[in-house]
């Protein structure tokens, strides 16, 4: 069941409305963004790691997931439960900005997934759930190779919908490997709704749903030049890349979300 999370008039300024974390954040059209940068979140999770009390989620989020929350108010039920939302796109850093929060960069999902592991490398134990048949593992032994973290498990599920016997052996399969981390790449929203259905059954601190970051971090997907990465211009090279399947997500849904943020932003009375 999807809890109801904290609403908030829309428009909003507030420098000291508070996440389930006690991190400041805003919100754009009914969205919670956490207004953190990769190392409070790097910081955030070693605290949560520390502490073992309960089992912690965060969502990465951009223009995508903004629109699919809007199309599906359950998924914006879904984003806004979880422990941190932080922005994965440049847009919401330009947005965070203009609620007054000093956000310098993204928090981008392979950058943080490898910076987390560079930092604190055979300090814990990860596991990578998602992917492509193969991804996961591949992405475990490249990161095993070149940072030396401690490999908990892999497992790529099947493009389909596990029976209740199959998703009970993988929560089985996460016990048994006791990971501290548990990185989840299945793309949105699939991965957050995995995260909400399985957070009160899993025994591990972090879940993180870092979607293509599978496919980077392993060399299977190549990414945006940094350039068009820190200045919003991901999708355009993305859209180059993959044109057939991801031209709707770019030229139509995510224009239209545009059209509304900025109608809140702008507001019907200065329309007038």
């Amino acid at each position: 069941m999807v809890s109801t999370p904290r609403t908030w008039e829309d428009g909003k300024t507030d420098r000291t409305l508070a996440a389930p974390s006690g991190q400041p954040c805003f919100q754009i059209l009914g969205l919670r963004v956490d207004a953190m940068q990769i190392p409070g979140v790097i910081e955030q999770m070693k605290e949560w790691i520390a502490r073992r009390e309960k089992c912690h989620s965060i969502a990465f989020t951009g223009l995508h997931g903004l629109s699919e929350s809007n199309k599906r108010p359950e998924f914006k039920d879904i984003l806004n439960s979880a422990d941190l939302v932080v922005a994965d796109g440049m847009p919401l850093v330009w947005l965070g900005r203009l609620r007054g929060h000093a956000l310098r960069r993204r928090v981008y999902g392979p950058e943080l997934l490898e910076t987390f592991c560079r930092e604190t490398q055979s300090q814990f134990r990860h596991f990578f759930y998602g992917g492509a048949p193969g991804v996961a593992e591949s992405l475990a032994r490249s990161l095993e190779q070149r940072f030396h973290i401690v490999v908990a498990g892999a497992y790529s599920p099947p493009f389909r919908d596990l029976t209740e016997e199959e998703d009970q052996a993988v929560v089985d399969r996460v016990h048994q490997a006791a990971p501290d981390v548990l990185w989840v790449g299945l793309s949105t929203p699939k991965q957050e709704r995995w995260m909400h259905e399985h957070r009160a059954r899993l025994r591990v601190p972090v879940l993180l749903g870092v979607g293509a970051a599978f496919d980077i971090c392993s060399g299977n997907l190549r990414q945006a030049p940094a350039w068009m990465r820190e200045n919003g211009l991901e999708w355009l090279f993305r859209l180059s890349v993959e044109p057939r399947r991801l031209w709707r997500r770019y030229l139509v849904t995510i224009p239209s979300v545009l059209w509304r943020i900025s109608f809140e932003i702008v507001g019907p009375k200065k329309l007038e």
